[in-house]
């Protein structure tokens, strides 16, 4: 990190510094903000690259996903559905894209309570940089991160005879889609990082709230033989639409409820949960 992008300039002496800082935040423009979000994207990869173990979910974990439900559970869902094991396989990738922005956006919470607990934060705070640029950082090396652990999916997929049938273009869009509803997610964690006093509580908390997303949801099965209360919530759960437009942009069906539904949902989302993230982080003892 460029200690002349990112050292503050003395303003004052004793308690004044920070006081100082903060009123000068809002004088920071777009190129400034742009310039600090960079330097904080690069220190962070340049965590990542100090420990790639930290890449290990990405890396991992859509590999383990794909072949444990294709193959424990491919030949009976598929059947039920009125195929097989390949026709499960087209229905599952689509669904795991969906997936791919929760289980990412969970570190990153965790990983926001770790740099307070360690002090980083605190360092940041008493610097001349938007307080949002240190969390955007967190969130642009988190999406880079779940684009990597949906392309190994997008790979384990068509490696074992997934068909894409529609163009391109759709995938991409499902990319985007995932990718723009993942960052939202990452704005919800960010806040429990903020607000829980350990990780280890950011991620039980995080656990409790992605496991009945996740199997509530259309992401690995079809609804219609849910218990009508369960598809009253898998209907109205976000998860289910992304996957829903995820499979409609790949593999094709009714596209525009889905799609608008999740975009409506990534922009209520983000509007209520990244300014309350910013004001946390500003605040936070």
């Amino acid at each position: 990190m460029s200690t002349t992008t990112l050292t503050p300039t003395p303003t004052g002496t004793g308690a004044s510094a920070p006081a100082a800082v903060l009123h000068d935040e809002g004088r920071i423009g777009l190129r400034g903000n742009l310039r600090h979000i960079g330097a904080l994207v690069r220190r962070n990869l340049l965590q990542i690259k100090k420990d790639p173990e930290s890449m290990f979910d990405a890396l991992l974990m859509p590999v383990v996903f794909t072949l444990l439900f294709v193959y424990v559970f491919g030949g009976s869902v598929g059947g039920s559905m009125g195929g097989d094991r390949q026709d499960y396989l087209n229905y599952l990738i689509p669904g795991l894209m969906a997936m791919m922005g929760m289980n990412i956006a969970m570190a990153v919470g965790s990983g926001v309570n770790d740099d307070f607990r360690k002090g980083v934060m605190d360092r940041f705070r008493t610097m001349p940089i938007a307080r949002s640029s240190v969390l955007i950082a967190k969130i642009v090396v988190e999406l880079g991160r779940m684009m990597v652990a949906t392309l190994i999916l997008l790979g384990m997929g068509f490696a074992l005879g997934m068909e894409l049938q529609e163009s391109v273009l759709g995938l991409v869009g499902a990319i985007a889609l995932s990718a723009a509803f993942g960052a939202a997610i990452m704005w919800i964690f960010i806040l429990l990082g903020l607000t829980m006093k350990t990780a280890q509580a950011v991620q039980g908390t995080g656990m409790l709230v992605l496991m009945p997303l996740q199997f509530g949801s259309s992401i690995f099965a079809p609804t219609q033989t849910m218990p009508g209360w369960l598809r009253t919530f898998t209907d109205y759960n976000p998860l289910s639409n992304l996957a829903d437009a995820a499979r409609a942009l790949m593999m094709g069906g009714p596209l525009a409820h889905s799609v608008w539904v999740t975009l409506g949902w990534t922009v209520v989302i983000t509007a209520v949960t990244a300014p309350l993230a910013v004001s946390r982080f500003r605040k936070k003892s």
